[in-house]
């Protein structure tokens, strides 16, 4: 049940790069956006906007052939999914998050009011 590190590897950059293509690429002749389009917003065109989803998926076929029995197949299936997960989300460009605005309309606002009588803080602490 061993699959060597060097095969693991380009399980993983296999599963992202097919995973990828059919996500987020137009593809030649912009077929792979036609597709996506063609599919709708049914369960096939969920399964491919979500990378995620797309990612499992794909990496069954990529199991099967790296694998050398069932128990490693069912291993690497996951590990392969997880592996193009973690490699979509080092990769993809990051949206710019803005700031939220924030503005004030009174600037004189008292935030907290001593309850000690008016006396300063030093008679206070004395008693």
């Amino acid at each position: 049940m061993s699959v060597e590190l060097y095969w693991l590897v380009l399980g993983i950059l296999g599963a992202w790069r097919v995973t990828h293509l059919l996500h987020a690429e137009d593809g030649p002749w912009n077929t792979l956006a036609m597709l996506r389009r063609r599919a709708g917003s049914g369960f096939w065109g969920g399964l491919l906007d979500c990378f995620y989803c797309s990612s499992v998926w794909v990496a069954a076929p990529f199991a099967w052939f790296l694998g050398d029995g069932v128990k490693a197949r069912l291993f690497l299936w996951p590990a392969l999914s997880a592996g193009a997960i973690l490699l979509e989300r080092t990769t993809a460009r990051a949206e710019s998050a803005h700031a939220p605005y924030w503005r004030e309309d009174d600037s004189n606002v008292l935030l907290w009011h001593e309850s000690n009588g008016g006396r300063k803080r030093d008679d206070a602490a004395q008693r």
